[in-house]
């Protein structure tokens, strides 16, 4: 007998694999044949851990059940009364013949009827278990979703319900550990916890906040790397990415079932890239895209003990989120972007037409697409790969299963965060600074294949970091407030107030706009430039005196910048109704008519250049890593009485 083309596609499988699912499929089948007027026996639930996970990831095996006669209800496979019971003998019969096959050497035996109670606790939930009374009712207005997409869906919430796990793992935590300088990072959180505190004691943050601000921080600058495509492993130039090529043993073993093939088209050889999945690995590769950068980083907070989740976004993003026990809510976190709490980033700021974004954490699974727009029924109408009644089922469905060795206490516990999660979800929301620029991880290139550039002037990419140097009390009594940067170790330090340093270039900027910091590994060089793109860009800082009482006296500036072909920078300072320019040639200059002002901002304007690379050709801040560590920027404010 001829078998069908879906048993052809299921006898692809190995012999154990087509073992174990045609004993379950036979089962179904024997069960109708043996009880054809029992309901129960034709309808088998989608969500059923059984089906999901031995008979549905097998390649033929739902097709089987299709040629058999089963069609797609809601949340099941029915086979409706109607259905032809001599088609489902036949492709019953097409999978025993391959099975009697492979285990008795061709000799057939008869088509025996399976016992039904192994088909019953295969087949169905009973109607009154949690996860059936949890199912809502249906809209007579929704579209009905292909079982396809149902089942895909389905295999994206289980694996990664399944692929968080591995953050839980003690030993892996403890590797993390070894790795992250967490001493430093916490010291550093609860100093600034501290400050603020003092400066507000009814400020309710908690340590978690400024940890992961430290860790976010820290893993982009100091750990991860973001990869587009790899430098040629010869000649160390520019490849293209060419397509796949296929995994190694090793890269399976670590989770990279995608190779990309990065072609030189100098050298004509293939570097291969593959796309691990898991978060061991990249602990030591410390390199790829958002999708390895989330994973990597949403271990490093479990080691740290923070209580984090996996974000999945449909629309191919992935990042973290982090529970704030002080302000009892969960905290966007982009390790990509070194960005925290902005979660209409992605729908204002990069354009995302968004339609289903999935939490994943060790106790549950949420919906937590409402969190990250402000355009509700927008997002509702792109939802259509499911129906909404089957994702909730199904999300209450893998949530019962997974809490079942919870505490009561845990379980309350839980169940009032989903409460605030969803009075947060339908209060409405207005875009907040630093959440309505474009993306800023990858090439200028990839980011406008995947339309995340923001606005479509790529000018407008403007984030307002608002940072303010006001005087301290030490700085008040010295009547002075002197700020230098350096260059090569990307760190401003506050010479008058006890030396302090601050790292990382824009954290003490005032205004930023389309410029990022640029290190040349190949010719060992650091400097500030214009985005890929970008005509103009901008970068400020801004004095306050007013608070500590105090005003100017004078002024002392020193900065520098480099320009080439037709680049340029402009350089002015003002303070109340004065502008001065002045040039960024490295040497101090002193400013005595901006006396009596309480208010001073310093502003670089980049512009011009020529070709593709205009934006290298105006540069601030432009040092060797190998030179001494000399100021690239100093500002000298001698203070006053109000």
């Amino acid at each position: 007998m001829a078998p069908s083309s879906a048993v052809a596609t299921l006898c692809e499988n190995p012999n154990q694999v087509f073992s174990d699912v045609a004993k379950l499929l036979l089962t179904y089948a024997d069960n109708i044949l043996r009880y054809p007027g029992e309901d129960k026996y034709r309808s088998i639930r989608i969500g059923n851990p059984t089906f999901s996970t031995k008979l549905l990831p097998i390649k033929g095996a739902v097709e089987c059940l299709f040629e058999m006669g089963f069609v797609e209800a809601e949340t099941h496979l029915v086979f409706p009364k109607s259905a032809s019971v001599e088609q489902l003998k036949l492709i019953r019969e097409s999978i025993a013949a391959e099975r009697d096959q492979r285990l008795h050497g061709g000799l057939p035996v008869q088509p025996a009827v399976q016992p039904a109670a192994a088909a019953a606790a295969a087949a169905s939930v009973p109607e009154s278990s949690p996860v059936a009374s949890a199912q809502p009712a249906v809209s007579s207005a929704q579209q009905p979703s292909s079982l396809e997409s149902s089942m895909s869906f389905f295999v994206t919430l289980q694996s990664n319900f399944q692929h968080v796990m591995q953050y839980e793992s003690p030993e892996l935590q403890e590797k993390a550990r070894s790795i992250i300088p967490h001493q430093e990072l916490s010291s550093a959180a609860q100093h600034k916890l501290k400050k603020v505190k003092e400066a507000d004691p009814e400020c309710k943050l908690g340590i978690e906040e400024f940890l992961v601000l430290e860790l976010l921080r820290w893993f982009k600058k100091n750990f991860f790397s973001w990869v587009d495509c790899s430098p040629c492993s010869q000649c160390g130039g520019g490849t293209k990415n060419t397509g796949s090529l296929g995994p190694s043993a090793d890269d399976l073993r670590w989770g990279a079932q995608r190779v990309e093939n990065h072609f030189c088209e100098s050298c004509r050889l293939s570097t291969r890239f593959p796309r691990y999945n898991n978060p061991e690995k990249l602990l030591e590769t410390r390199r790829g895209r958002c999708g390895e950068w989330a994973n990597c980083f949403t271990l490093c907070c479990r080691a740290l003990g923070l209580e984090a989740r996996y974000i999945w976004d449909s629309t191919d993003h992935v990042w973290t989120e982090i529970y704030s026990v002080s302000q009892r809510r969960w905290l966007h976190c982009d390790a990509c972007e070194n960005i925290c709490d902005k979660p209409l980033l992605y729908e204002v700021g990069w354009g995302k037409k968004l339609a289903y974004i999935l939490a994943f954490s060790k106790d549950q699974v949420v919906d937590v697409t409402w969190r990250y727009s402000c355009k509700h029924p927008e997002v509702l109408s792109r939802r259509t790969r499911v129906q909404e009644s089957w994702l909730l089922h199904t999300i209450n469905g893998l949530n019962t299963s997974r809490q079942q060795s919870l505490s009561p206490d845990r379980k309350k516990d839980l169940t009032e965060r989903l409460l605030v999660e969803l009075v947060e979800f339908i209060s409405p929301k207005q875009p907040k600074p630093g959440e309505l620029g474009g993306r800023n991880s990858g090439s200028l290139a990839w980011r406008m294949a995947r339309g995340e550039t923001g606005a479509t002037d790529a000018e407008s990419d403007t984030q307002a970091t608002a940072f303010v140097f006001t005087p301290t009390e030490k700085e008040k009594n010295d009547g002075s407030l002197h700020v230098r940067y350096i260059s090569t170790k990307d760190q401003y330090c506050r010479v008058s107030s006890d030396s302090e340093v601050m790292k990382d270039w824009d954290r003490c900027v005032w205004e930023k706009q389309s410029v990022f910091r640029k290190v040349e590994t190949d010719w060992q060089m650091v400097y500030i430039a214009r985005t890929e793109g970008s005509s103009v860009g901008r970068l400020s800082w801004k004095f306050d005196l007013a608070p500590a009482g105090m005003k100017i006296k004078s002024v002392s500036i020193m900065t520098s910048s480099q320009t080439f072909h037709s680049g340029k920078v402009c350089w002015h300072v003002q303070a109340g109704g004065i502008r001065e320019e002045f040039s960024g040639d490295g040497k101090m200059q002193v400013f005595s008519g901006l006396s009596g002002s309480s208010e001073l901002i310093v502003t670089a304007e980049l512009s011009g250049g020529e070709g593709d690379n205009s934006w290298q050709h105006t540069q601030l801040f432009r040092q060797s890593l190998k030179e001494p560590e000399d100021s690239s920027l100093e500002i000298i404010i001698s203070l006053q009485d109000a």
